[in-house]
């Protein structure tokens, strides 16, 4: 075992220049600002990233198609409109900056998006084939928003209980 002050010193150099290039930083207050230290801004940035992807792919699909028209383009299985791709894109930029941000931001993103397609999920089942469905949702839609919901809600309300208080 290697117990000189250099080699110590020597085995931390090399750790922190390795997570560095990994991504990992430390920031001011301690807190490493790679995503992976929390399971809130792993799940908020990986959602969010997929969001803005879904949000910027479902332009290429959607012209011609009503900006809020009850009827959309397929994108796979998931029906979607230019309102809709905007939407996406809202709530991925909304879920990676809290990611990006702190762990009390992304429980905070994660929570509130969790709460709102939970909303989306339930009164978007009865939206389906109605002149109100001006993000034209489908059933896939609504599969996808539920199972969103529950995820980011057990994340957000579950998960990194230990967040550190706010700084003044």
């Amino acid at each position: 075992m290697l117990t000189h002050p250099i080699h110590s010193r020597l085995r931390t150099s090399v750790v922190h220049t390795g997570a560095r290039a990994f991504g990992v930083h430390r920031a001011p207050g301690g807190e490493d600002t790679i995503m992976s230290n929390s399971v809130n801004r792993l799940v908020g940035g990986i959602f969010g990233v997929v969001y803005l992807l879904v949000g910027i792919v479902g332009f290429f699909i959607t012209s011609g198609v009503d900006f809020a028209g009850t009827e959309g383009k397929l994108l796979i299985v998931f029906e979607v409109n230019p309102l809709h791709n905007i939407i996406h894109l809202l709530i991925g930029a909304l879920l990676v900056a809290g990611a990006a941000s702190s762990v009390r931001a992304a429980k905070s993103a994660n929570t509130a998006v969790g709460a709102v397609y939970l909303l989306v999920g339930v009164v978007g089942l009865f939206l389906v084939n109605s002149s109100a469905n001006i993000i034209a949702l489908n059933g896939a839609d609504n599969v996808l928003h539920l199972g969103s919901a529950i995820l980011l809600l057990a994340v957000g309300l579950g998960a990194d209980k230990t967040v550190a208080p706010a700084r003044a």
